[in-house]
């Protein structure tokens, strides 16, 4: 997927343009949703890098502290 600054989120599969859809995450047993641009054809989901060493990393640490 074609990304950066100030660019429309673009499917490398398909060639369509992303578009928000409800995605619900799931990691470690801890399901999470989040509004994530998304392919309308082939259903491919962009994950921005903030969700997923950020988030991801918070489910790791929670688990760990247990």
């Amino acid at each position: 997927m074609e990304h950066g600054p100030g660019r429309k989120l673009k499917c490398a599969r398909c060639g369509e343009y992303l578009r928000p859809r409800k995605t619900l995450l799931e990691y470690l047993g801890h399901r999470m949703t989040y509004e994530l641009p998304g392919c309308p054809v082939c259903g491919q989901v962009f994950v921005p890098e903030e969700i997923a060493k950020g988030k991801m990393r918070e489910v790791e640490t929670t688990l760990e502290d247990k």
